[in-house]
């Protein structure tokens, strides 16, 4: 059997974080396009073509399923190297079959979507496994350049493990009350979208209440570690600060120019990459040299 290095092994496993990141970006363009239709049916497009792109709007939908396949042919590649690679590793292996479950679940929950008529949980939904797809494939990335006996999580000094886990759990909050804005905008998927009937600017200003909690405890968590010797999770902070302040910005920017389409896909990218940020503050560190044997 062909021996795989440590090195094929986290390119493989980093084109299937990759394909799960930009694959959010083309189901945002779908709902930002009014394409949520396009395709009528699941799993075919429509009830007389499998595959049809004669429309912009089937196009772009039909584009976002077939992408779904580089999806797949990544994590299966992943998990498939995670069984041959020496020497074996279960918890690699656990993690590659994580992707696999995971973009399954996506595939029935994306039917879901259209079959409801882009209902607004089905959609939330969709969103939220794919960030939880992303945990599980950077975990893997991680993982696969440290030994098997290592943490799995950073492990935080004693005394500001309450305030991390309140950072995180201010932050998961942040995300899914943006979710909650979205499915009750007007970039829903489609014109005839099902929306909730909450009133936009009551749940904007909810989320961004959300939002300057996680900030707030952001720069509380950053001055009480300020003299501290974990050098790695402070750096981790200082990205997360970054991120979120960026994306903060462009959040207040799209709320008061009438959320125009292009500052809503930046702030889609701003939100994945606010997560990933958050996920660096959990996961063990990158060790300084990785072996490429």
């Amino acid at each position: 059997m062909a021996r795989v290095s440590e090195k094929t092994f986290r390119i493989v496993t980093g084109a299937a974080l990759g394909s799960l990141c930009v694959i959010v970006f083309t189901g945002a363009l779908v709902r930002l396009t009014g394409s949520g239709l396009g395709c009528s049916d699941w799993p075919r497009c429509n009830e007389e073509r499998f595959v049809d792109v004669s429309t912009g709007h089937t196009f772009i939908e039909q584009a976002n399923r077939l992408f779904t396949g580089v999806v797949s042919a990544s994590v299966i590649a992943a998990v498939l190297l995670a069984h041959i690679r020496r020497p074996h590793r279960r918890d690699l292996v656990l993690l590659g079959w994580s992707l696999v479950v995971g973009v399954l679940a996506q595939i029935v929950i994306g039917g879901i979507v259209v079959l409801t008529g882009l209902n607004p949980y089905a959609n939330m939904a969709h969103f939220l496994v794919s960030l939880v797809l992303i945990a599980c494939a950077l975990l893997l990335y991680r993982r696969a350049a440290v030994s098997q006996q290592s943490p799995w999580w950073r492990v935080v000094p004693r005394q500001y493990r309450l305030l991390h886990g309140a950072l995180v759990v201010a932050s998961l909050v942040a995300i899914v009350t943006g979710t909650v804005v979205t499915a009750t905008g007007p970039h829903a998927g489609g014109e005839d979208a099902v929306r909730f009937g909450f009133e936009l600017v009551t749940v904007a200003r909810v989320h961004s209440v959300s939002v300057l909690t996680a900030v707030g405890t952001l720069i509380y968590f950053m001055f009480s570690v300020r003299k501290s010797g974990d050098i790695e999770l402070r750096e981790s902070l200082n990205s997360l600060a970054f991120v979120a302040v960026t994306q903060g910005g462009i959040g207040y920017l799209q709320y008061f120019t009438g959320v125009p389409v292009v500052l809503v896909a930046a702030h889609i990218v701003g939100a994945v990459s606010f997560f990933i940020a958050v996920l660096n503050t959990l996961y063990v560190p990158l060790p300084k040299t990785i072996g490429v044997s």
